[in-house]
């Protein structure tokens, strides 16, 4: 198992010194200059130009731009956003907790309907059920999400007035971050119906962002079934007269689970990612809005710092997915 471990973290390593290089040329590709943005339209003397650009260290050759980063990334250091003055580690931590909150939610809503919707499809291939589920995936997973969580905005927050529009807490409940994660810390305040407000909240960005790995989930669930379910072991299991439910929980979804783990692991990045466009939609203060808006601000630092953290949260994901292959089929990780 610890050579398993080994050569699973062997892999991260050059990926994550790739996605480094990858992040710094490709920021520095988009067009704009961070001096210009910082300032708007007002016209700038050459001077001033030069020496903001010394004090952001953007006069120095690219190379030396790159090397100055890497010693610092090596060192925990990520640099200083050029808007805020702060730095980018402080920031994120920050911000982090609200990005969590709305993706923990978002999977574990994909997991409690994905899998058992999943599960009865497969047992019940061809039915009515099967089908309905099937398009109801199908639809599930070509919806963008920009034009979803609109749609919802308009439905249930424009029209109806059930769920709000945007934060993550009524401006009326002043709740103390103690946790960073606002359900919990609206729990454990005095505030009475803050509790409330946070769930109404987090409701519309979790639906959002979760109906992309609900569908997947639910698909690569059934797939995994009926797989299963054609084997020999769950023929006899069922000749010897066992429950259906007996067979499935006992032999059938302990085997179905190395591909459903694998999906539900690739969808952290998906999630992650998604979570940008939803932050935005939803004005929901995390990771994704802050990136956003340092895109439009050409703040290089932020960008660097945040997508290199939310790559490395990914492989370490990853990772871990790739150790729970060898938890539930040993012979994965002996190479068979």
């Amino acid at each position: 198992m610890l050579r398993y471990l080994a050569a699973r973290i062997g892999l991260i390593v050059p990926t994550f010194f790739g996605i480094i290089f990858l992040t710094f040329i490709l920021i520095r590709l988009v067009p704009g200059d961070p001096v210009e943005v910082r300032l708007g339209e007002r016209g700038i003397e050459p001077e001033r130009h030069a020496a903001l650009l010394r004090q952001m260290g953007l006069d120095k050759p690219l190379a030396e731009q790159f090397l100055g980063y890497v010693a610092g990334v090596l060192r925990g250091d990520l640099g200083v956003s050029f808007s805020t003055q702060q730095p980018v580690l402080r920031e994120f931590m920050s911000l982090f907790p609200a990005t969590i909150e709305l993706t923990f939610c978002a999977v574990l809503l994909g997991v409690l309907i994905g899998i058992p919707a999943g599960i009865l499809a497969g047992m019940k291939r061809g039915s009515l059920y099967d089908h309905l589920m099937m398009t109801a995936s199908l639809t599930g997973y070509s919806m963008p999400i920009f034009w979803w969580g609109l749609l919802l905005i308009l439905t249930f927050s424009v029209n109806l007035h059930w769920t709000p529009v945007s934060g993550r807490i009524d401006l009326s409940y002043f709740v103390d971050s103690v946790t960073g994660f606002m359900t919990i810390d609206a729990l454990l305040s005095d505030e009475r119906g803050a509790f409330r407000s946070a769930i109404m909240h987090l409701m519309l960005p979790t639906i959002v962002l979760a109906t992309l790995p609900l569908a997947v989930i639910a698909r690569m669930t059934r797939s995994a079934m009926l797989e299963v379910l054609g084997e020999n072991y769950i023929r006899t299991a069922r000749a010897k007269g066992l429950s259906a439910l007996r067979v499935v929980n006992l032999h059938a979804l302990r085997n179905a689970l190395i591909p459903i783990v694998t999906v539900i692991g690739l969808q952290i990045g998906v999630l992650l990612g998604g979570a940008i466009i939803t932050e935005t939609i939803f004005s929901w203060p995390g990771i994704g809005k802050w990136l956003v808006e340092a895109i439009a601000r050409r703040d290089y630092p932020v960008l660097q710092g945040g997508v290199l953290i939310i790559a490395s949260l990914v492989m370490l994901v990853n990772l871990i997915v790739d150790v729970a292959y060898g938890l539930l089929n040993p012979r994965i990780r002996h190479g068979r």
